[in-house]
């Protein structure tokens, strides 16, 4: 199961994604932005194994503010949103005060809406993302994506509840691997980031998302064999939030209407 890629965005995203729905139990694709996310249901059939949901990413929340609104009412259809988030980060920290009225308006929509789950990036800003969630104690579910902040800020997202997606590319790293060993192990999900996560220069596949369970073990102190069953019965956990079988919420494959 891949919880956070971006097939959408690979040159050769058709055949990603048919190829990814022939290999994956299940992969949500994240998109950057509303337009991105119509564009996307648009041309990708549904399949139903692959979950499309809008988002509005934080790199790019200065140039596409205008589209704010269209992902407030996109919200209404959706059972979940994503890539979101703040970056905190020097390339991205000009612009940051438009990343929070972004995600401050997301949440707080998700939050009147009923819940939803969110795919949250929150690079250099985990402080930030946190405390706007908890002004918003009804937003659903949260799933930080290749969380890389402070071991602080890690304890303080495990007690709101959140839950965690972990790629190859993220425990290369020895943060990653650091942070990867206090995971709340049931609340841990496979994630490939492609095609912007690269491993030996080459862009992960949404079919690699799985690639993490060995590292995962070793940092648990788990069995491998134990790793590998436990994380497809934590994705089909989460899945079955992402697919909006709570009343009221409504699953995307891959069409907007």
């Amino acid at each position: 199961m891949d919880f956070h890629c971006h097939i959408d965005l690979y040159p050769s995203a058709l055949e990603v994604y048919a190829e990814a729905a022939r290999r994956c139990e299940f992969v949500w694709l994240v998109t950057t932005s509303p337009k991105a996310f119509i564009a996307s249901s648009r041309v990708l059939p549904p399949v139903p194994t692959i979950f499309i949901s809008p988002g509005l990413h934080p790199e790019i929340a200065h140039q596409r503010h205008g589209e704010l609104s269209m992902l407030l009412q996109q919200l209404q259809g959706v059972s979940a949103v994503g890539e979101i988030g703040l970056d905190g980060s020097p390339r991205y920290r000009e612009h940051f005060s438009v990343q929070q009225d972004v995600f401050e308006k997301t949440v707080a929509r998700c939050s009147e809406l009923g819940g939803r789950v969110l795919s949250i990036h929150s690079r250099n800003a985990a402080k930030e993302v946190l405390d706007t969630l908890e002004r918003h104690p009804s937003y659903g579910t949260a799933v930080l994506h290749w969380y890389s902040d402070s071991l602080h800020q890690l304890r303080r997202a495990i007690e709101l509840g959140c839950w965690f997606s972990v790629g190859p590319a993220m425990l290369r790293t020895a943060n990653g691997r650091r942070i990867a060993a206090s995971l709340p192990v049931a609340r841990v999900v496979t994630e490939s980031d492609g095609p912007f996560a690269k491993v030996q220069g080459q862009a992960l596949m949404p079919w690699q998302a799985s690639d993490v369970a060995s590292q995962l073990a070793c940092a648990w102190n788990m069995q491998d064999a134990d790793v590998r069953e436990m994380l497809p019965e934590n994705g089909r956990s989460l899945r079955n939030h992402i697919e909006g079988r709570s009343p009221g919420l409504l699953p995307r494959y891959g069409k907007t209407d």
